[in-house]
């Protein structure tokens, strides 16, 4: 490693991050702004790309092929580890609905011999090649070259993907898709929570097994100077909470998220609410999230999503959050981004 190869991996190694995005513009290769953005869409096996706004209008980016429409725009994913490290990689196929990661519980292959952890030693070993596989008496090969898997017997050819997997180092708080605990979350009657806007619009609470500070702890700063700021770490990276603008600066980006202060009336639910059937949807984390109308724009309830399921409990619901809109399935149980085609799980359950 060489000194200015030293120095890189430094800033990396200090900021947290051990990737970076960058666009090749008049032939020089300049980092992308913000791209934890890019890196937590490309880390989930159902998004096929993202569009996003540079200085040079907006730009498309196919995650598969790692291209822009723009011939004159090329784009690339840089990787910064240290000696011995390796990169903690998925490898997924497309089964009849859903994006599934080899060897991973749940997925249609239990009985798989292999895992992704296999998969990545051999495309290593020959990213062109072909890897030959079996799941109980049947024989597949993996075609690195086209990103396919060929079943022996039947020769169903199914996409395969090859995506990293969102580490703990990444830059925004929202990155960690946490949930509020009970500790925190459940004050008492007239206690305060303190929730900032994650990705797609989704609010959620601050943690204090995450950054220095929990909702109660953020209300009692807020309580001594309403009009002052709080500053908190989360890993390496350093954020301002601006009690007056009620949003969070990311120090080093520049990123701004919104912050909101509101009343917690407890955890009781009204008698109506508790017979009718939730809709949740799983989140980044794994963490189920309930459908809910609210400062995230969200244009459906979990009411509104069973009126439809009882008309019709194999069709489709299209709704909208503040950024993107998205189509429910009710036959799959899956939640598609019409915009980066990123599929999460849908449950129904009684409370």
């Amino acid at each position: 490693m060489n000194a200015s190869e030293d120095l890189i991996f430094m800033y990396f190694t200090v900021s947290g991050k051990h990737y970076e995005w960058q666009l090749l513009v008049d032939r020089q290769w300049l980092p992308i702004d913000n791209d934890h953005v890019i890196e937590t869409h490309y880390c989930q096996p159902g998004a096929k790309g993202i569009t996003i706004n540079t200085s040079h209008g907006q730009v498309l980016i196919d995650f598969d092929k790692l291209q822009t429409p723009n011939a004159a725009l090329q784009v690339q994913r840089l990787s910064f580890l240290s000696r011995g490290q390796t990169e903690d990689v998925g490898w997924y196929f497309r089964d009849d609905q859903l994006w599934c990661e080899y060897g991973a519980q749940g997925s249609a292959m239990l009985s798989s011999s292999i895992s992704s952890r296999d998969i990545e030693l051999q495309f290593s070993l020959n990213p062109q090649g072909t890897f030959r596989f079996t799941v109980g008496s049947t024989g597949y090969s993996l075609d690195f070259s086209t990103m396919t898997q060929r079943n022996h017997i039947t020769g169903l050819c199914r996409n395969v993907r090859r995506r990293p997997k969102l580490t703990s180092n990444t830059e925004s708080l929202s990155s960690t898709s946490v949930l509020p605990t009970a500790s925190s979350s459940q004050l008492t009657d007239g206690g305060y929570k303190w929730e900032f806007t994650g990705d797609e619009g989704v609010w959620t609470e601050y943690q204090a097994h995450i950054c220095s500070f929990d909702s109660a702890a953020i209300e009692r700063q807020y309580q001594v100077n309403p009009q002052g700021q709080l500053h908190f770490k989360v890993n390496s990276f350093s954020y301002t909470l601006d009690f007056s603008k009620m949003c969070q600066v990311n120090n080093i980006f520049g990123t701004s998220r919104t912050v909101r202060r509101t009343v917690n009336y407890g955890i009781q639910q009204s008698s109506s609410s508790s017979t009718s059937p939730r809709w949740q949807f799983q989140d980044i984390g794994g963490m189920w999230r309930d459908f809910s109308k609210g400062p995230s724009g969200c244009s459906i309830s979990s009411q509104d999503i069973e009126l439809q399921y009882q008309q019709n409990p194999s069709g489709t619901v299209i709704f909208t959050t503040n950024y993107f809109s998205y189509k429910l399935d009710f036959s799959a149980m899956t939640q598609t981004n019409l915009s980066t085609a990123t599929t999460r799980s849908v449950r129904r359950f009684n409370q």
